[in-house]
């Protein structure tokens, strides 16, 4: 077994990713789709001085293309939402993966409130079938009696009862409406679900979802495999190596790495080229702080030498980067990051910093990509003038030319 070289791991894993190769047509609705079903799972976060981050992830993929579809494909059953690496878009084929957590929800820590189920029953189930006999509902339909609250550990009770619910499966997200969930009965928003003839053994479950890890990551290591769908932490290499036995995946040595690796059966076509650099990654783009590449912080570090994490919940004297930095990813490699923020009002795209990592050479290829990925983006969010703060003298200089 000829050992890969990192370069070559991280190209899998981009391919994986769908981050191979810029995208070589308009996108389509069916690309989102495609997109979210490549990477098993779509992160939910609300931050917004960017893009929303899942529509981000889907841009980084597809390029500029029409955010409301990936709501219309929730509203058209093609996705639900459920508590998959965290709060997710799933495909609707693997619902019956997550729905053993909602019929047992008591390894789910947080994310199942029991304690609030167990005080606050008689009134949960009167909501519930509130919601049956009266159709949907948001959190917003219910008044607040002391005012606005200050976050997610001050919901209104009826947020709480509703997040009960959903996280049981009673409830699913019908839609969203300018994002903010639409909440109805699972038998309604899924009506030929069916668990006595639907649901898939309890023991099928685990394989399939290593699997499916292993198919999103394009190379897995045993200790990565928990993080992607939350699954209990421990090391799957007992695992990998039965999928290998079945021939879902490929068993491979990488450089430097003392840990088994695996590549899925789908990948196999591009293990030599890219193992002797015939094949290369040459997207260059921005990512959500929330993408899979980077979600896992060992994984990154260990792939890309890229140390990542987000600061938005860190006191604002203790950022190193800044609120909100999307990593920047440079045909192969994590290269910076930068802090943005959309004035939509304004069209200003702003770029309150830029870092660029230890030792990446700024040459004039990587400055005409940056250019070309930030105009991108910034023309996606509407805002196509580029106003720049703190940054490396050459990039701010290439990017203030063309303004």
């Amino acid at each position: 077994m000829t050992p890969l070289p990192l370069a070559a791991a991280r190209t899998l894993h981009l391919a994986a990713q769908g981050l191979l190769a810029p995208p070589r047509r308009k996108a389509t609705k069916e690309d989102v789709l495609a997109a979210i079903q490549r990477m098993a799972q779509l992160q939910i976060d609300t931050i917004h001085v960017v893009a929303r981050s899942p529509y981000l992830v889907l841009f980084s993929r597809i390029g500029p293309y029409t955010p409301q579809w990936l709501d219309e494909h929730l509203a058209e059953g093609r996705l639900f939402e459920y508590w998959s690496h965290e709060a997710c878009f799933v495909p609707i084929e693997d619902y019956g993966l997550m729905r053993h957590r909602m019929l047992d929800p008591s390894k789910m820590g947080w994310k199942y409130a029991a304690d609030w189920h167990q005080r606050h029953k008689a009134d949960i189930d009167l909501l519930l079938e509130h919601v049956r006999d009266n159709g949907p509902v948001r959190a917003a339909d219910f008044e607040r009696e002391a005012g606005t609250g200050n976050g997610w550990w001050d919901w209104k009770p009826e947020k709480r009862h509703l997040e009960v619910l959903f996280t049981l499966g009673h409830l699913m997200v019908a839609e969203r409406r300018n994002f903010h969930r639409v909440y109805d009965v699972a038998e309604r928003v899924l009506p030929n679900w069916s668990d006595m003839r639907d649901l898939p053994a309890a023991d099928t479950v685990l394989p399939i979802l290593v699997a499916r890890t292993c198919r999103a990551l394009g190379v897995a290591r045993g200790d990565w495999i928990a993080d992607y769908y939350r699954i209990e932490r421990r090391k799957y290499t007992a695992e990998l190596h039965a999928l290998a036995d079945l021939g879902e995946v490929i068993p491979v040595r990488v450089e430097g790495w003392k840990e088994d690796v695996f590549v899925p059966i789908e990948l196999a076509p591009l293990i030599d080229d890219a193992a002797q650099g015939r094949l290369r990654s040459t997207v260059t783009t921005v990512l959500s702080p929330f993408d899979p590449v980077v979600w896992d912080r060992k994984r990154a570090t260990v792939l890309f030498d890229f140390d990542y994490a987000i600061e938005c919940y860190t006191p604002a004297a203790k950022r190193k980067y800044g609120y909100f930095c999307l990593p920047i990813l440079h045909r192969g490699r994590l290269i910076g990051r930068v802090d943005a923020k959309a004035h939509r009002a304004q069209g200003v795209f702003e770029l309150k910093s830029l870092h660029l990592e230890p030792g990446v050479r700024v040459s004039a290829s990587l400055l005409a990509d940056l250019r070309r990925a930030l105009a991108r983006c910034a023309d996606w969010h509407g805002t196509p003038q580029l106003a720049i703060g703190s940054a490396p003298r050459e990039i701010a200089e290439a990017l203030l030319a063309v303004q």
